[in-house]
């Protein structure tokens, strides 16, 4: 049986992890948009650059080349983009996981003392009706646990091919690259 006191501190814990959660989403999104204010800086000072570099060109053929320097580098930074912002998703996502492993194994915890203390106060008779909520318990777990570690293998999958697609388009973007200043 539940006392008003484990409930209060049931809900004292929940806030405060609410709020932690809330924190970490938080700092997700401070360093999502320190990201696009660098990029932005970067970008008006770049266009400032390129445009410099426009007006100084004097025939189609140098015209040609400056664009040819250009190409690589804005592809390069449009992958080191993609690599930060899927970074920054990666470690909040990875945060708030933490978290809520945390808090459902606790939960688990207590709903299995629940269980057991239920299993002692329980009258003559009811045995198996208790070792069958027990192992509904267990296998529900085991399936969650098998879950968990499906999402994360996926996770982990995914993170690979997109390290592997954003390296393949850099260097295809640097092949096309040097294709054009050769010719």
């Amino acid at each position: 049986m539940l006392t008003a006191e484990q409930v209060f501190a049931a809900h004292k814990a929940n806030v405060e992890t609410l709020f932690g959660l809330t924190n970490k989403a938080f700092e997700g999104v401070e360093k999502l948009v320190e990201l696009n204010l660098q990029v932005a800086k970067a970008a008006l000072s770049e266009a400032a650059d390129n445009t410099q570099a426009a007006l100084s060109v004097k025939d189609a053929q140098e015209l040609l080349a400056l664009q040819a320097t250009l190409l690589q580098p804005s592809a390069e930074k449009a992958a080191s983009y993609s690599r930060h912002l899927y970074d920054i998703a990666a470690s909040t996502n990875a945060e708030v996981a933490k978290v809520a492993e945390a808090q459902l194994s606790d939960a688990q915890k207590k709903f299995a003392a629940v269980i057991d203390n239920a299993a002692k106060n329980a009258p003559a008779g009811t045995e198996n009706a208790v070792a069958l909520v027990k192992s509904a318990v267990a296998a529900a777990s085991n399936a969650f646990e098998s879950v968990q570690k499906a999402a994360k293998q996926a996770t982990e999958v995914a993170e690979a091919n997109f390290q592997a697609v954003t390296n393949t388009a850099v260097k295809a973007s640097q092949t096309a690259s040097r294709g054009k200043r050769a010719a």
